[in-house]
């Protein structure tokens, strides 16, 4: 579907047209599918609809495009970060297996195996001086949005982008390194 198509559902549906709500819900969901790749463990089944459910429980109603898949990324992070919790506090006394993010289709910092709770803490430190820079990783990592994506969802130009992502992915690994 193209960005306008969607933004024309967007914004039917936030004028209360249960029509174009019902369109929205079917094309949104399908999008959010394609754009889940292979999360860790998590079917993108499972994710979708766990992140679906929490987007469309929330009665926010999505301004544009960009608005969209911003909160769709968030969505994903906290339902990732809640199974990794979760997971953690099941094997406590076990073994504990790290739930990475090395599996997905992500292009990651070379050679990194990204555990995601360890993520998480480090987005969150990072949203508190470069918010910017913690809203691009969310949307690379959680949305699995190319370059282009996130470039258009960030409202930023790719060349931008490209010089975050350079920095962020040397913070990070020296963020996760310690």
């Amino acid at each position: 579907m193209s960005t306008s198509e969607l933004t024309v559902l967007l914004d039917g549906a936030r004028k209360g047209d249960t029509d174009a709500r019902d369109a929205l819900m079917a094309v949104a969901y399908q999008e959010l599918r394609q754009l889940v790749h292979a999360a860790p463990r998590v079917s993108p089944t499972a994710l979708v609809n766990e992140a679906w459910t929490r987007l469309s429980s929330g009665g926010v109603a999505f301004e544009h495009r960009r608005h969209f898949f911003g909160a769709a990324a968030r969505a994903m992070r906290r339902v990732m970060v809640d199974r990794a919790r979760v997971c953690r506090a099941q094997m406590r006394d076990a073994a504990q297996e790290r739930l990475c993010l090395h599996d997905a289709e992500v292009e990651g910092p070379a050679g990194m195996d990204i555990e995601v709770l360890e993520l998480e803490r480090a987005l969150s430190e990072l949203e508190t001086f470069q918010p910017r820079l913690a809203r691009m990783l969310e949307l690379r990592f959680f949305a699995g949005l190319g370059l282009m994506e996130t470039a258009a969802a960030l409202s930023v130009s790719p060349a931008t982008v490209r010089r975050d992502w350079s920095y962020a992915s040397v913070w990070l690994v020296e963020r996760l390194s310690h």
